[in-house]
């Protein structure tokens, strides 16, 4: 990891904050990075013009005690990975070779996004119960990073 990794995890957290995901825990940033600018970002939450989770007060996910890396079409909010890439492609800008900041592992639908947008690289600092994302990672040789922050004297 370098320095630009720091920042641009540092980023993502960022971003998270601006989570419509009324699931507490649950808010996910994500920045895409091309030759070390930001491209785009995305956090998950509701389409446009759609009411979000924080707004209709609930979690439809936790209301119907769906586990965590399953059904993940249940679900009122786009993922961050999905909204950063859908906003570069509204953009019209190409992410095609750029790397992939995320706070978490990204899902296996968002997986398959990521590599037919020609994202080569994905960093990411929690992981995410979703064996079938490293397959397709793996399968298709996309490179996917854990972070691990290093302390000050490291």
């Amino acid at each position: 990891m370098d320095k630009w990794d720091h920042r641009f995890m540092e980023m993502t957290r960022l971003v998270a904050t601006w989570s419509s995901c009324a699931a507490p825990g649950r808010e996910i940033g994500c920045v895409i990075v091309k030759n070390k600018r930001i491209m785009t970002a995305g956090y998950n939450g509701a389409p446009a013009g759609m009411k979000t989770c924080k707004e209709k007060g609930e979690c439809l996910r936790r209301k119907l005690n769906i586990a965590s890396g399953t059904r993940a079409e249940v679900c009122y909010a786009a993922h961050a990975e999905q909204n950063a890439i859908l906003q570069a492609a509204k953009l019209g800008i190409s992410i095609d070779g750029a790397t992939l900041y995320c706070t978490h592992q990204p899902c296996s639908i968002c997986a398959k996004m990521i590599v037919n947008a020609g994202i080569r690289r994905v960093v990411y600092e929690q992981g995410y119960p979703d064996e079938f994302t490293l397959e397709i990672f793996n399968e298709t040789g996309v490179e996917l990073v854990k972070y691990e922050e290093k302390k000050e004297n490291e």
